[in-house]
C-alpha cells in the first residue's frame, strides 16, 4: 500500500461524469437519487418525479452517501496497486494488505491467514465516520506543515543575505580603521616618508581584500551551499506533503461517496487506513515499537588516542556512515557502513554533541571552561574537513538542528541560531539545578523539541516550537540520561545511566513504549543513540568503553 495514490483520479463533488440521468434523452449529468425508484435524475426530470411520486425520497448532491457508488469510485477502490487489470479480492492478516488473486500466489502463499473480503464485511467494523474525522485532522495537519517548509526556505534565504552583508560589513570595518591608523601616522611626514606610507598602505588593503577572498568567500561558499542542499531537502518535503494532501483529499471526498456497499466500505477503509499511516509517517508521528534483534559491538578507538573512549554523540548520514563525537580524546571519528574508522579529526576543546545539517555536513558542539562555540564539518570522499565555526557567549553542551535552524543548549537554557550564529531566541530556561537543559533533540517536522536533564531530574520535556512546555515525562530510568535522539519518523530514543538502559517513548513525550536494552544486554554507562534508516539500527555511544554498540530493529 505505501505506493497508493489517487492522482489520476477525479471525483470532486462538482464533477461527477458517471453520473448520468436515467430518464432523460440528453444524456444530462444527475442531480438527484431516489432510493425507491433506484433511479438518477436531472433537474429537470426530478420535478416530473416529484410530482408523479410525492412520497419518494430524492437525495441531492448535498447527501451524497445515500447515492449508489459511482463506476469510477467502485474501479478505483477494487483496482489492485500491483497489478492494475486485477481486482482486490482479499486481505492478508499477516501484512495487513489487500491483494488480489495474483498477489496472493506471488507474494502471500506462506501467509498464515489470507481471507476473502466478502468474509470479511460483517466480522470487521469499517468506521468510515471516525476515518473521515481523522482524516479532516490530519489533512490540518499537512497544511500546517506546508507553511512551516516553506517559512523555512524563506528564512534560509533571509540568513544568507544576511551572512553576506555582515562579511562584507566586516572588510569594510578593517579597511576603515586601516585608513584612520594611517591618516594618523601620516601626519607630520616628510615626502619621502609619505611615498612610502602610501605604498605599505597599498600592501595593507590588497592583504585585507585578498583576506577576505580567500577567508571569507570560502564561509560564504560554504554557507551558500548549506542553504542550497538544506532548501533541496524541503523542497522535496514539500512535494511529498503536496502530494499527500491531494490524495488525503480525494480520499476524504471518497468516503462521503461510497454508501452502504460493505465490501466497497471495507476496502475503503483499509486503504484510507493505510495512507493516513503515510501522512502520520510523514508528520513523525510513527507509533511503531522498535523490536531488536540482535546486538553487537565495535571497537571506535584508534593508536592517536591517549585515553578510554567516551563517545558523547552519534550522528548518521544518509548514505550509513556515522560520524562519533569522542568527548574523552577530543576528537570526531568517521566510521565507514561497518563501523570501522576511516578518519578523524582533532578538536581544539572537548566535543560534547553533534547533529547533522546537510546530506554531507555536522555541527560540532565544542565546550570547555573558556571555549564555547560550534564548528561545522563535511565529509569529503572519506575524509574530514572543517569548515567555518562561530562562538558563543554561553556554554555549548547540545545542539540539534531543523531546516536551518540550529537549537543549542547550555546546562540550564535552550536558544535557538540561525545558521550563521546569529541568536534568535531563548526558548526555555530552568534555573532549578545545574545541566536540567543538557541534551536536546528535534522532531522530524521541527513542531516538537525534547530536552532531557543530565542529574537527578530524571526527566524527558517535550517542547512546543516556540518552547512552550507540552510533556513532562518521569521514569527512574532516566537518572543521569545523557542520549537522546529522534528518528525520522518520530520514535524518541533516550538513554539513562542509572540503570543503563535504552529506551523508547512515545512521540508526544507521555510514556514510555519499550525498554529496548540494558545492562544485562551489554549496555554499559550510555551517552549517545541514533537511529540509522540505512542499517535499520541503533546505535549506542558508552562511557569508559572503547565500543559502541548497534541494535538491528525491526
Amino acid at each position: 500500500m505505501a505506493g497508493l495514490s489517487m492522482s489520476s483520479l477525479a471525483i470532486s463533488s462538482e464533477e461527477v461524469k458517471d453520473f448520468i440521468c436515467s430518464s432523460c434523452e440528453e444524456q444530462a449529468n444527475a442531480d438527484f437519487y431516489c432510493k425507491t425508484c433506484l433511479k438518477l435524475y436531472c433537474g429537470k426530470c426530478i420535478q416530473l418525479h416529484d410530482k408523479w411520486f410525492k412520497k419518494h425520497s430524492a437525495y441531492g448532491r448535498n447527501d451524497m452517501k445515500e447515492w449508489p457508488v459511482s463506476k469510477e469510485v467502485e474501479e478505483f477502490l477494487l483496482k489492485c496497486e500491483a497489478h492494475k487489470d486485477h481486482k482486490i479480492e482479499m486481505l492478508c492478516d499477516d501484512h495487513s494488505q489487500l491483494c488480489c488473486t495474483k498477489c496472493a500466489f506471488n507474494n502471500h502463499s506462506q501467509c498464515s491467514k489470507v481471507t476473502q473480503i466478502s468474509e470479511l464485511t460483517n466480522s470487521q467494523p469499517t468506521g468510515l465516520e471516525g476515518l473521515s474525522v481523522e482524516l479532516e485532522t490530519v489533512l490540518g495537519e499537512i497544511k500546517t506543515l506546508q507553511i512551516s517548509q516553506k517559512a523555512s526556505i524563506q528564512s534560509l534565504q533571509r540568513t544568507y543575505k544576511e551572512h553576506s552583508a555582515v562579511m562584507i560589513e566586516q572588510m569594510r570595518g578593517n579597511l576603515n580603521t586601516y585608513i584612520d591608523e594611517c591618516d594618523n601616522n601620516s601626519v607630520g611626514t616628510s615626502g619621502g616618508n609619505e611615498q612610502y606610507l602610501k605604498e605599505e598602505m597599498c600592501r595593507s588593503v590588497l592583504s585585507i581584500v585578498n583576506e577576505f577572498d580567500n577567508i571569507t568567500t570560502k564561509e560564504l561558499n560554504e554557507m551558500k551551499d548549506e542553504v542550497i542542499r538544506i532548501k533541496e531537502s524541503v523542497t522535496s518535503s514539500i512535494h511529498k506533503c503536496t502530494t499527500l494532501h491531494n490524495d488525503l483529499s480525494q480520499f476524504h471526498e471518497l468516503v462521503q461517496k461510497i454508501g452502504d456497499n460493505k465490501e466497497l466500505c471495507l476496502i475503503a477503509s483499509i486503504k484510507c487506513k493505510h495512507i493516513i499511516q503515510q501522512a502520520l509517517t510523514l508528520l513523525g508521528k510513527s507509533g511503531k515499537v522498535f523490536n531488536v534483534q540482535s546486538i553487537t559491538k565495535h571497537n571506535v578507538s584508534i593508536p592517536s588516542d591517549k585515553d578510554v573512549c567516551y563517545i558523547n554523540g552519534i550522528c548518521v548520514l544518509p548514505d550509513g556512515q556515522v560520524l562519533v563525537v569522542d568527548w574523552n580524546n577530543q576528537n570526531v571519528k568517521l566510521l565507514n557502513q561497518q563501523y570501522q574508522v576511516v578518519s578523524h579529526w582533532d578538536v581544539n576543546a572537548r566535543p560534547l554533541d553533534i547533529c547533522l545539517i546537510t546530506p554531507s555536513e555536522v555541527a560540532v558542539a565544542v565546550n570547555t571552561s573558556n571555549i564555547h562555540e560550534v564548528q561545522f564539518i563535511t565529509v569529503n570522499q572519506g575524509k574530514l574537513v572543517s569548515g567555518r565555526k562561530f562562538q558563543l557567549q554561553h556554554e555549548c553542551r547540545g545542539i540539534g538542528h531543523h531546516q536551518g535552524d540550529l537549537f543549542v543548549t547550555s546546562g540550564q537554557e535552550l536558544y535557538k541560531y540561525s545558521l550563521n550564529g546569529k541568536l534568535i531566541c531563548r526558548l526555555y530556561q530552568d534555573r532549578s539545578a545545574i545541566w536540567t537543559v543538557d541534551k536536546c533533540a528535534v522532531s522530524p517536522t521541527g513542531d516538537r523539541l525534547y530536552i532531557i536533564s543530565y542529574g537527578l531530574q530524571n526527566k524527558l520535556l517535550t517542547l512546543a516550537r516556540d518552547g512552550t512546555l507540552l510533556a513532562t515525562y518521569t521514569d527512574p530510568a532516566l537518572e543521569y540520561a545523557r542520549g537522546l535522539h529522534v528518528t525520522p519518523t518520530g520514535q524518541v530514543l533516550v538513554c539513562g545511566r542509572w540503570p543503563d538502559t535504552v529506551l523508547q517513548v512515545g512521540w508526544e513525550g507521555q510514556s514510555k513504549l519499550a525498554n529496548l536494552a540494558t545492562q544485562k544486554d551489554g549496555v554499559w554507562n550510555p551517552r549517545s543513540v541514533c537511529y540509522s534508516s540505512t542499517t535499520s539500527s541503533i546505535i549506542v555511544g558508552q562511557g569508559g568503553r572503547d565500543t559502541i554498540l548497534v541494535f538491528r530493529v525491526e
